[in-house]
């Protein structure tokens, strides 16, 4: 287990492989834990990086704010310390949605973007997600976590073939705080990237599920349409965690797009 202090808190992170940088950036409630396999596939030929944002995981809870653009900050100074100075970013969800925000804000930093399952609207949260965004439906979720946990749990089945995945979310939902729950996801409802997506230069790929429940399955759409040459995947019979439900699939697409000699234009 790896960490660093920043100006604002400690940041945890994993670190795999040797070879060229790249980084994963988990989604709203998740962790680096689910991108275990990612990063053992990816370890033969990259050195890859898993964070926890602030507020989840392993990495310190005591912050005012937990908003996309906090997020962004935290990987540009991640980086920096790191002596990383450019990368591909890899984000699930919200990490996708930081991944195109920094693709935006400092361009120097992302040689290419891979966003899955990822809103760039944030209206296309599913309903329990807009409203857990709202301080009241959060305290009352927050207090009853257990209720929280058996909901997903008889929902798990409907979100992901995957089994593990519960277990995986149970942990992570223990980690977090009422403010971080609460904050994150009412940035990420507020957030709206599409009329911005045309300033991002990097090669860009998004990958999304048919059967995404948690995301509208068509956020793949404002990629196509304003980002140049960006590339879509649409995996079928994949819900919002492609990575679990198609592993073969979603393995083999991120590291053709990552092997590709595409440059920024």
């Amino acid at each position: 287990m790896s960490s660093l202090t920043t100006e604002q808190g400690i940041v945890h992170y994993e670190v795999y492989g040797r070879g060229r940088p790249v980084i994963l950036l988990h989604g709203w409630l998740g962790s680096w834990g689910l991108w275990q396999e990612t990063m053992t596939f990816l370890g033969g030929n990259y050195r890859a990086y898993a964070l926890d944002f602030w507020g989840f995981g392993e990495s310190g809870k005591k912050r005012d704010s937990y908003k996309i653009e906090d997020f962004v900050l935290l990987l540009d100074e991640f980086m920096d310390r790191l002596g990383i100075i450019q990368a591909p970013l890899v984000g699930h969800s919200m990490g996708g949605t930081v991944s195109l925000a920094t693709a935006i804000r400092f361009p120097e930093r992302v040689s290419k973007v891979t966003v899955i399952g990822s809103p760039i609207d944030g209206h296309s949260l599913t309903l329990p997600l807009r409203l857990a965004s709202k301080r009241r439906v959060a305290e009352i979720v927050h207090r009853w976590m257990w209720g929280l946990k058996f909901g997903i749990r008889l929902a798990a089945p409907l979100i992901t073939r995957d089994r593990r995945w519960y277990e995986m979310i149970a942990r992570d939902l223990s980690q977090t705080t009422l403010d971080s729950f609460l904050l994150s996801i009412a940035s990420l409802y507020a957030t709206d990237l599409t009329t911005q997506l045309h300033e991002i230069q990097a090669p860009t790929l998004g990958i999304y599920g048919t059967r995404d429940n948690i995301v509208h399955p068509k956020q793949w759409q404002p990629l196509s349409a304003h980002i140049p040459n960006a590339e879509v995947k649409i995996i079928e019979k994949a819900g919002h965690f492609p990575m679990l439900d198609a592993p073969d699939t979603f393995q083999d697409t991120l590291t053709k797009f990552l092997a590709s000699d595409h440059s920024a234009t």
